[in-house]
């Protein structure tokens, strides 16, 4: 799910402040401490290969966050594609795969858990290669 910031309700606005709220921004039951991350990512990065070997070869961890700058553009397990662009928020639910089509600068929040075994498993690979 991406959001552009203008297609966020304004539910506040007074002077020197405007409160933006999008409701139902995904599903966090069942999950328990939530990491943040902050990704510096180049044109061209793809995360097919290092999730190979995860459940479907895709990332299984929902992520929750925002694009700094730059672009990307998540794949789902039914090939369903959708980008998100600087000043975007976003919702990546599990089983995914990320392409970075320019320089990107993005925050995350995930399941701390899941996360971790993601990292852990992008680490083995990388280190195997």
């Amino acid at each position: 799910m991406r959001v552009a910031k203008d297609e966020v309700e304004v539910r506040l606005e007074i002077p020197g402040a405007v409160i933006r709220q999008r409701r139902d921004f995904g599903d966090a039951s069942g999950f328990d401490t939530i990491d943040g991350a902050y990704f510096t990512l180049s044109a061209g990065v793809d995360t097919t290969p290092l999730f190979q070997g995860l459940e479907g070869d895709l990332c299984q961890c929902p992520h929750w966050g925002f694009v700094l700058s730059g672009q990307l553009t998540t794949t789902d397990a039914e090939s369903a594609r959708e980008t998100v662009v600087a000043n975007d928020l976003f919702y990546w639910p599990s089983g995914h795969n990320v392409k970075v089509d320019a320089d990107a600068e993005i925050v995350m929040f995930s399941p701390q858990r899941e996360h971790s075994h993601v990292i852990k498993h992008m680490i083995e690979k990388v280190n195997a290669g």
